[in-house]
């Protein structure tokens, strides 16, 4: 299975995202999605699971979760968007992944056998920031590989 990650749109989804997600058999979008032509353009690809991000204030966004728990081939994947708001210790929990945004700084990291992963911003240029996304495979209930996709190149 693959999984296309992406966070931080702000309203701006490009042929480039839209492209390096079309594999995706699922969508997580973590926050700041802007606009909701976004998720319903990431919806023609693949279901999509997104949380609400401190910019979603629109009266369009009221239901979206703040926080959400998808389940995948075995494997539990907590999504949030911003992370120091993570009230939860997700290895306790018995997740697997954490997969957040908010900062625009790609990031893979692993703590005692859980997955964290930003995958950047998918969004409008910021700072020195690449604008990226991501992928993560799954095999047999075993995250197999985590991939962070520059969309400058």
């Amino acid at each position: 299975m693959v999984i296309g990650v992406i966070s931080d749109t702000h309203g701006q989804l490009t042929q480039k995202a839209l492209k390096a997600l079309e594999e995706s058999q699922m969508i997580i979008h973590a926050g700041d999605i802007g606009d909701p032509n976004v998720l319903e353009k990431l919806r023609e690809i693949a279901p999509v699971y997104a949380v609400r991000g401190n910019t979603d204030r629109a009266r369009w966004a009221q239901g979206i979760p703040m926080t959400q728990v998808v389940e995948i081939e075995n494997l539990l994947i907590f999504v949030i968007h911003d992370i120091s708001m993570l009230d939860l210790d997700p290895k306790a929990g018995g997740f697997d992944a954490v997969i957040y945004g908010h900062s625009h700084i790609p990031k893979e990291e692993w703590q005692d056998g859980v997955l964290y992963f930003n995958p950047g911003s998918a969004g409008p240029k910021r700072f020195r920031l690449p604008i990226c996304l991501g992928r993560i495979r799954i095999t047999e209930g075993e995250i197999e590989k985590v991939e962070l996709i520059n969309l400058e190149t």
